[in-house]
């Protein structure tokens, strides 16, 4: 069977799933299966109705996918919203699930995708922007990873590594707003932190609860954002911070830095500011040049310069923007906030409707768009 044949069947077998109830992004997964395995089976066995055939096999992956959907939703409902401090209880068969599909027959990258896809329950769209790349080469590459464990036998689970940072983008996940998978995220990573005496384990557990510690305030009753400088502090969850500075103490004490370390000390530093006024930039600064050591990231590196800009000013932060992609996320936002902080109010406003654009979700779009109304406003004022 040719590729033009699966092309040309692929819109019609997608409606019909949606037509069933399958929503859109669970059926365009759930139609990628179905052309997958036709690649695989076909040329040995080709089928006489090719159509009847992707819908039946789209049709059953769909209910498998909403069936393990439902089972961690289910395993998700047995979780305070508020993870409870201290240890966990024994390691249950998700987190051995993930270290499973973090398999060493898969690059990291495969790995990462592939777990997030068949246990954290996210959408191939999610996972691709997570991962700063298109839709469609995120598909193929969950496909590839799933036919290269297809043959593989699960008795050699994978590394912490790749575990570690699937755990982070589940926890990233459900801390955006999309899905509620940072409680369960937090509980697997307390589980591994009991089951592995590893600081990097130490340092994400860390980092979890002092970004979570603060969730209750990063949105207003209206759903809007409220970025972190006008979060009321006072009901920031000092218990959360405490046992995760604690724990993040300690981890460093060990001189083993790793990236999540590195990253809940800068969330610590926010975390131990009373005022965003008394932020220790300075400090930030050097713990974001430590982490660009670890990671070498343009994101790392973006985020690099918000923090020059606030310890040295912002024509410094928007010089160590400058010598970065202007196609990354969130630049435009980063070098509107600088310029506003410049004192550039037209350019700032220009760059805002610009990173409105690009953004990935609703809420920073409407936060971003506000931004640039706000500075247009002002000016006219003027």
């Amino acid at each position: 069977m040719s590729e033009a044949l699966l092309r040309s069947l692929t819109p019609s077998v997608l409606g019909i799933l949606v037509r069933r109830g399958a929503d859109f992004a669970a059926a365009e997964d759930a139609v990628q299966d179905a052309l997958v395995e036709a690649v695989r089976v076909w040329p040995a066995d080709p089928p006489r109705d090719p159509k009847g055939w992707l819908v039946t096999m789209a049709w059953r992956r769909f209910l498998d996918a909403t069936r393990a959907d439902a089972a961690r939703r289910r395993r998700e409902d047995l979780v305070d919203e508020e993870p409870a401090p201290g240890p966990a209880a024994g390691v249950d068969d998700t987190l051995q699930l993930y270290f499973l599909c973090a398999h060493r027959s898969l690059t990291p990258s495969s790995a990462v995708a592939l777990t997030l896809r068949a246990v954290g329950g996210l959408t191939t769209r999610q996972i691709a922007q997570a991962y700063l790349v298109p839709e469609a080469t995120m598909a193929q590459r969950i496909s590839r990873a799933k036919r290269t464990v297809s043959g593989v036998r699960f008795d050699q689970p994978g590394d912490i590594a790749t575990v570690l940072r699937v755990l982070y983008l589940v926890f990233n996940e459900g801390y955006s707003g999309d899905l509620d998978l940072a409680a369960e995220a937090i509980r697997l990573t307390r589980q591994l932190a009991t089951a592995i005496d590893h600081p990097e384990v130490a340092g994400l557990l860390a980092l979890m609860l002092l970004h979570h510690a603060r969730r209750a305030t990063r949105t207003a009753p209206d759903g809007s954002l409220v970025p972190l400088a006008e979060q009321d502090r006072s009901r920031w969850d000092t218990t959360s911070i405490a046992e995760g500075v604690e724990i993040l103490q300690a981890a460093l004490a060990r001189d083993r830095l790793g990236e999540f370390q590195a990253q809940a000390a800068i969330a610590a530093l926010h975390a131990d500011a009373p005022t965003a006024e008394e932020t220790d930039w300075v400090q930030i600064v050097e713990w974001y040049d430590e982490l660009a050591r670890l990671t070498d990231s343009p994101v790392v590196r973006l985020n690099r310069a918000v923090a020059v800009g606030e310890a040295v000013g912002p024509r410094a932060g928007l010089a160590a923007l400058a010598a970065l992609d202007d196609s990354l996320p969130r630049h435009a936002a980063v070098a509107a906030y600088l310029h506003e902080r410049d004192g550039d109010l037209a350019t700032a406003a220009r760059l805002y409707a610009e990173a409105a654009q690009k953004a990935p979700n609703l809420a920073e779009r409407d936060h971003l768009t506000r931004q640039a109304a706000r500075l247009n406003g002002a000016r006219r004022c003027r």
